[in-house]
């Protein structure tokens, strides 16, 4: 129907135009302005096969559709300027054209009418600056007419539409490339057609509506656990008739014949088969066994094979992405001729937030996101619906335990409820979006000032935690600098080395114990290794993320192998955590030192902050304080040794304090950006 709806509009209108209106002849030549739209596209079409020369105009990144209407390179130039003149002049040979197709304004109107021959005619069709015809005429000879497709009356049009069938009939016409919006979002449709940012014919789609229609829904997955819910839901709860439960132990699931047998009860009719999704002519044999064709899809079908993405194989990955990926896109493709309303995928939160361990799952699910909006944009019903935890344990999540629920506690998932989890998918297959995320989040969890757990930037939003922009400071050399979060290092400045070692200690078995889900870090032993107590690669991966962010470091994925017991990975922070100018052994900096630092960062940050931008009175009081201040600490530093790191600095640092004393307001800021980075 959307392809359909594409037709008559801009075909009749195009027709209509050339022939009724301009009265266009084989031999003759036509300018087509915004020839990438639906009327133009449609117009170049008409006079190609009529035998008429065809100039275009379009949008410069639209050329190559242009072309591929096959209209010639040097026939085609650019919609916003007016230098299609002077090209379409010289390709003429000085002749101009017979015809144009008239959409723009101003002095690109201007420009059309001196190409156009004396006794030319110019049909306006867009109306965005018409022209008064009898002027047109007296000035340059040529015939103008602005028009209504209404004005052709329905016998006419009823004319010119049969007109229209009978060469796409003959093959002589192509269905122009078809942009589709849902009704309920016309506004945006609307928009995008307002900014000419489409190519051929945007199209309103009607969404279907829900009942009982006598066509079969699939269901993969539908032996599994989750599966089963969503099949007793169509039927019980949406007056679905007739379901066909896809799994790969087909009957032989657990709890399946208890589900038939109560699905029955209802009224409906069931059929379980033993179908993996992925093998696609074995699906196609059981789509082409339905007589009463296919209304409904819901794919639920998923595997889990988790891991660190280093210990990924081609296998694992394949594996995973075969129940998603291949099984999605075979229903997609084996489903087109039987007219669905209803295309559910059960994609996941995991390619939305991210998970740890799941980046091939997340990749998958990402996949069916992708998936739904191409068949939106194509008119076809489509959605993906995102899933948090659900309470009910499914085969893919029996294996969940004490630890990893804290996890998702932790991140701020709750676990769905059975009921919620229906309704939230009662919503999602109505809804106008091609992606929505189901979930039920825990706002004060969410927004908890826990420094190991950033807030997920999708998320920000509703913590009332905004996520901080990524900012460069001090750091360690060889790793990445430290974010404003990393509260650590700040702490360890000034302490002596066994207070030191104690800190980093306490935050290595603090953070462990929050990933096992412990009380507090007296349950984590100093001595005993971590994988003694339980860790594994997604809890080990959890760990070294927390301690990225409590530090600023940039840590291996393997730290808790390399570094296998909590005081041995205390002293590597430790060791990656020294200054720069501090060796190990030598004395901490001191207090004034501390402050002196706190202070320049302070400072460094003030300045840098684009929402302070100082005026320029305020920038040149700011350079002369800095001079002073600098040649004030350098009077008064011992034997005029100011600012020097030793001898290899020493020269480095005053050639720097010299620049700064003479620079201007503007060379300075640039020295301040040069030297600390971008913010």
């Amino acid at each position: 129907f959307e392809q359909a709806a594409s037709v008559p509009v801009a075909f009749v209108t195009a027709y209509y135009a050339l022939v009724d209106v301009a009265g266009v002849r084989a031999g003759e030549s036509v300018l087509v302005h915004a020839a990438a739209g639906g009327v133009g596209m449609a117009a170049v079409q008409l006079a190609r096969c009529w035998g008429v020369e065809v100039f275009a105009t379009a949008s410069e990144a639209k050329w190559g559709v242009v072309r591929g209407l096959g209209v010639p390179a040097e026939r085609i130039a650019s919609s916003r300027d007016v230098g299609f003149e002077g090209c379409f002049r010289a390709v003429s040979g000085g002749r101009g054209v017979d015809v144009v197709l008239g959409s723009l304004a101003g002095e690109l109107v201007d420009a059309s009418l001196r190409l156009v021959r004396r006794g030319g005619r110019f049909v306006e069709m867009g109306k965005a600056d018409v022209r008064d015809a009898g002027e047109v005429a007296e000035v340059c000879g040529v015939r103008y007419r602005a028009f209504d497709l209404g004005e052709a009356g329905p016998e006419r049009l009823g004319a010119v539409l049969r007109e229209v069938v009978s060469l796409f009939e003959a093959g002589v016409l192509e269905l122009l490339p078809v942009g589709v919006g849902d009704v309920r979002r016309v506004g945006e449709v609307f928009g995008v057609m307002r900014r000419a940012r489409h190519v051929g014919k945007l199209v309103l789609s009607v969404p279907s509506v829900g009942g009982v229609d006598g066509g079969w829904t699939v269901v993969s997955g539908g032996s599994g656990v989750l599966g089963g819910m969503v099949a007793r839901h169509l039927v019980v709860g949406r007056g679905v008739r007739r379901v066909v439960l896809l799994g790969r132990r087909g009957e032989e699931a657990p709890g399946v014949g208890e589900l038939v047998e109560e699905l029955r009860g209802v009224g409906a009719e069931v059929r379980v088969v033993a179908c993996d999704v992925a093998d696609r002519e074995a699906l196609a044999g059981v789509l082409s066994s339905l007589g009463g064709g296919v209304s409904g899809v819901v794919h639920a079908a998923g595997v889990l094979d988790d891991g660190v993405v280093e210990s990924l194989s081609g296998d694992r990955l394949a594996g995973v992405l075969a129940a998603k990926v291949v099984g999605a896109w075979n229903l997609h493709e084996l489903t087109l001729g039987y007219g669905v309303r209803s295309f559910v995928m059960f994609s996941s939160a995991a390619g939305v937030l991210g998970a740890a361990g799941q980046a091939n799952y997340a990749a998958g699910n990402t996949f069916l996101d992708a998936l739904a909006a191409f068949r939106r944009s194509r008119g076809l019903p489509g959605v993906s619906i995102a899933w948090g935890l659900w309470a009910e344990r499914s085969t893919m999540t029996e294996g969940l335990d004490g630890t990893d629920l804290s996890r998702f506690a932790r991140m701020g998932v709750v676990p769905l409820r059975n009921d919620d989890a229906l309704r939230l998918f009662d919503a999602a297959a109505e809804s106008t979006q091609s992606l929505v995320l189901a979930a039920e989040l825990d706002g004060p969890a969410l927004g908890a000032a826990d420094a190991g757990a950033p807030v997920q930037p999708v998320l920000s939003g509703l913590t009332g935690r905004p996520v901080p922009p990524r900012r460069r400071t001090t750091a360690s050399a060889g790793h990445e600098p430290q974010s404003d979060g990393a509260q650590l290092p700040h702490r360890l400045v000034g302490l002596e080395e066994g207070e030191r070692r104690r800190v980093l200690l306490r935050t290595v078995r603090e953070h462990a114990a929050t990933v096992l889900g412990h009380g507090s870090a007296a349950s984590i032993p100093a001595e005993q290794g971590f994988l003694d107590m339980g860790f594994d690669s997604l809890t080990a991966v959890e760990l070294r993320n927390r301690l990225n962010t409590a530090t600023g470091l940039r840590l291996s994925a393997t730290l808790v192998f390399d570094h296998p017991d909590p005081t041995r990975l205390a002293e590597h922070l430790g060791a990656e955590l020294t200054p720069p100018d501090t060796a190990v052994g030598e004395e901490a900096p001191s207090a004034t030192d501390t402050t002196l630092r706190a202070e320049l960062d302070r400072l460094e940050k003030a300045m840098a902050d684009p929402a302070a931008a100082p005026d320029d009175a305020t920038r040149a009081m700011v350079v002369t304080r800095l001079q002073d201040l600098l040649s004030h600490w350098r009077r008064s530093a011992p034997n005029g040794s100011s600012a020097q790191n030793g001898d290899a600095g020493a020269n480095g640092s005053s050639d720097v304090a010299d620049d700064l004393e003479s620079a201007g307001a503007d060379d300075l800021f640039s020295f301040i950006d040069r030297e600390f980075g971008p913010h």
